[in-house]
């Protein structure tokens, strides 16, 4: 039984139906209009519009081309009217049914067209008309089958077994579609009725379902946005903190403290840094990833808060290596300056001691008057002694200068404790000073009593003049004996035992000079007792004694064991210290290279791979695999490092490899196959949402192999024209342009094989665009220019309809109820075409 669209007779079975009510209302009342614009004036609610016959008397005068007479409202009162039939009665009188009927008539030859599309490929079907051309049921299943194959399986349908066909076709539709049964099984009424019936709901359900898919992809777009913002803001806030510490150049007074900042620094590179290079490489293959996405989808490129771009967060980055790199270099040199600070400090300690201890009362020897009352066998005494003083002094005059300069050091190296260095150093300055000044003063005065003495004892005078140069060499051995040494290298030390041993072969001359001292002295004794001279037997021209010659000389056979073997030991050290260099350097020698040669093999891979993407992806994920598995080799040499470090070496003649160097050749290492393997996942990604078959993207890398020329992974602009010439492209320069536009944004004068790809797939593949989107909303909408939130729950899930109802803006134009929402300018923003 055929169920009737108009009239109080149809029942509100489902929102469907009030949609296809809409429709054929909106058929008629747009037909009215076309001939209402004519006087002026519309209509947009016929049955409140007619109510008065005003406008419909007019749009009478307008199809008849007749003037009619004024009604009068008395008489003719159209709300009595029985029904809409008796009007339409009234306007066929004067000729106005045909033209509705030919209206009606054109919307009945679309519909018939649009089946005729829909049922082409399908057998034993053939739509030429709204009565015979469905009896065997085939027709009404095709529709559905076309727009949800997975409702009816239409190879199974039997064109012998019409009535079966058609039961089959209507249960479905109102089981799973919402339609009700418009008419029998074996009749063939209201066969146009139904069948626009069916256009409807279906055109509504593939608007629908067009809209789900746009909004899925929108929300996991932002998701994907806001996850990018918190990580890119977490890894800059880290490096905002990191930089000043490393920046931090202030200087500690002790070399223990030195070397806890250098352990703070290690701790920071094995174990605080690590994580943030896999958190910056993650960051950037999620922002390619989002940027294809973007792009597969038609929206427009995402771009970050400012500050938090890919290339901001490089520059940070780079930032932060380089306050890292001189954070290092200061944090050695600061070591290497208070070794050598301690080195100079004790130095300036031994050697002012022993300045001091030898000056420690001269001013008071020098300022005696002695020679008033002496003899001039005395006089002439003092005259030598004050000779040999002088020879003393002349001889003491280097360590001075060796004070000053080493203390002059200490301040240009900016010793902590150089305000009491200069202080002792300036006193021994002073003193200096003034020993020469009291020397001169008192060889005046010995030389004006020299010439009323006559008598000098010539042995003792031998013995003064030999014994204090003696006196000196011992002091200068002892001194050199005890003297600090630092050195780097075996070939240093070496050349320090060496210097040592040249030292010893001199102790027997030096033991031959000590002995004919010792026997000067022993002969100034025997002739005071040979002629039993009444004088002291000390000599008056030395403050050296035998007993001191003789202490010393003991003193310095001591020291040369003890310096033997602190020579050794140092020899010991050294060697220790080049078996370290050499375990690195074996290690490094090999670990560098390989590190290039994975590079190489990344590299050389990305060009020549063929085959499924997924192939090759499987080949990368195993070049990661053991690329993972070798990080113990570079923890292994991460230690060596360490121990060479504590060892304060510093320099490796056996390899050209820091452990900077294999640092970064790591980290390098491990950014180049990341992205690798995303650049694989973004060709997959693409050809998965383009629908590009795995022979086109075999013959899209098999073209732009032959014409990368020099295999380094890039066209330039002469190469990708020639490519797109052998690929049947018409090029003027105009289109070319056009073309470099979208492959080359910035300019750079090549082409990637992301980008070759990315033009490709655009040229071979079809995407929504903002307009399908509106036309979409506009069938849900029954043509209004907007979209109510009852439609919008009624049509679409829950979730993407509350997603619309939220971002939709309110509706402002003609024709505005109150919640219309509107839905152009939201889908113009989901592809970047609005300030939305």
């Amino acid at each position: 039984m055929c169920r009737s669209f108009f009239g109080t007779h149809l029942r509100a079975e489902s929102s469907t139906v009030f949609l296809l009510i809409k429709i054929l209302n909106s058929t008629f009342t747009a037909w009215c209009n076309s001939h209402l614009r004519k006087a002026g004036t519309q209509i947009e609610n016929i049955e409140e519009d007619f109510r008065n016959g005003l406008k419909l008397m007019l749009l009478l005068e307008v199809i008849s081309g007749e003037r009619l007479p004024k009604p009068d409202r008395g008489k003719m009162r159209f709300h009595k009217i029985a029904n809409v039939n008796k009007a339409l009665d009234y306007i066929a009188s004067k000729g106005v049914k045909l033209s509705l009927t030919m209206h009606l008539t054109s919307a009945k030859e679309g519909l018939l067209l649009w089946c005729q599309r829909k049922t082409a490929p399908y057998r034993n079907v053939n739509i030429q008309n709204f009565h015979l051309s469905w009896k065997d049921g085939l027709g009404l299943c095709a529709l559905i089958h076309r727009h949800r194959p997975d409702l009816i399986d239409y190879s199974k349908l039997n064109k012998d077994d019409p009535i079966g066909n058609i039961n089959l076709a209507m249960e479905i539709a109102e089981k799973h579609l919402d339609i009700p049964k418009m008419l029998d099984a074996e009749g063939e009424k209201c066969v146009y009725e139904y069948v626009l019936f069916i256009c409807c709901v279906l055109q509504a359900e593939t608007a629908a379902n067009r809209i789900c898919k746009v909004l899925a992809v929108n929300q996991e777009n932002e998701r994907l946005m806001e996850e990018y913002e918190r990580l890119a803001s977490e890894l800059l806030e880290w490096i905002r903190r990191t930089i000043p510490w490393l920046e931090n150049r202030t200087p500690e007074k002790t070399m223990q403290a030195m070397q806890k900042k250098l352990e703070d620094f290690r701790d920071y590179r094995r174990k605080h840094k690590p994580p943030k290079v896999q958190e910056k490489c993650q960051l950037e293959i999620n922002f390619n990833t989002l940027q294809t996405k973007l792009r597969i989808s038609n929206r427009p490129a995402f771009m970050p808060s400012e500050g938090k771009m890919v290339s901001d967060i490089a520059g940070a980055w780079q930032r932060l290596e380089q306050a890292e790199k001189g954070y290092e270099e200061w944090l050695l040199n600061e070591i290497r300056r208070l070794e050598r600070l301690e080195h100079l400090a004790e130095k300036f300690r031994q050697k002012a001691s022993t300045h001091e201890q030898w000056a420690y009362g001269k001013e008071q020897i020098l300022l005696q008057k002695d020679y008033e009352s002496a003899s001039l066998t005395e006089v002439r005494a003092m005259l030598r002694k004050h000779e040999a003083f002088e020879s003393d002094l002349a001889a003491h005059q280097d360590r001075v200068e060796q004070i000053a300069a080493i203390a002059q050091e200490l301040n240009e190296l900016d010793y902590h404790d150089a305000a009491s260095v200069n202080d002792r150093c300036q006193k021994i300055c002073d003193q200096w000073d003034s020993l020469g000044t009291l020397t001169q003063k008192r060889r005046e005065a010995l030389e004006r009593t020299e010439k009323l003495l006559e008598t000098i004892d010539q042995l003792h005078l031998e013995f003064a003049k030999r014994a204090a140069p003696f006196n000196n060499w011992m002091e200068g051995a002892m001194e050199d004996l005890q003297d600090m040494f630092i050195v780097h290298s075996i070939e240093e030390i070496q050349s320090l035992i060496s210097a040592h041993d040249q030292f010893k072969a001199t102790l027997p001359e030096a033991d031959g000079e000590r002995q004919a001292i010792l026997s000067i002295q022993n002969e100034v004794e025997k002739v005071i007792q040979s002629y039993s001279m009444r004088i002291s037997a000390s000599n008056p021209y030395s403050t050296v004694t035998v007993e001191e010659i003789r202490s010393k000389w003991e003193k310095v056979k001591q020291l040369v064991p003890q310096r033997d073997q602190s020579l050794q030991e140092e020899l010991a050290r050294q060697h220790a210290n080049e078996r370290l260099r050499r375990q690195f350097a074996a290690q490094a020698n090999v670990i560098g290279p390989w590190i290039q040669t994975k590079m190489e093999e990344i590299a050389r891979s990305s060009i020549e791979m063929t085959g499924p993407l997924e192939d090759q992806m499987n080949q990368l994920k195993q070049y990661e695999h053991n690329i993972i598995n070798y990080k113990h080799n570079i923890d292994k040499l991460e230690g060596d490092h360490q121990l060479i470090q504590e060892a304060l070496v510093f320099d490796n003649k056996h390899t050209n490899y820091t452990m900077e160097h294999i640092r970064v050749g790591w980290e390098l290492l491990l950014t180049t196959i990341a992205r690798t393997i995303n650049e694989v996942e973004t060709q997959i990604l693409t050809r998965d949402a383009k629908g590009i078959t795995q022979e086109q993207m075999n013959d899209f890398r098999a073209s732009f192999n032959h014409f990368d020329r020099r295999k380094n992974g890039l066209m330039d602009h002469d190469d990708f024209r020639a490519c797109l010439i052998s690929m049947g492209y018409d090029l003027g320069e105009a289109e070319f342009a056009r073309i470099m536009s979208l492959v080359d944004p910035n300019g750079q004068g090549t082409v990637t094989f992301q980008s070759f790809i990315d033009f490709m797939t655009r040229e071979t593949a079809d995407t929504d665009t903002a307009e399908q989107v509106i036309a979409s909303f506009r069938i849900l909408a029954s043509d209004k220019p907007y979209i109510l939130a009852d439609e919008l729950r009624r049509e679409l899930p829950p979730e993407q309809a509350q997603y619309c109802i939220k971002r939709m803006p309110p509706y402002t134009g003609p024709g505005s109820v109150p919640g219309a929402l509107d839905y152009t300018s939201f889908s113009s923003a989901l592809y970047g075409e609005s300030d939305l």
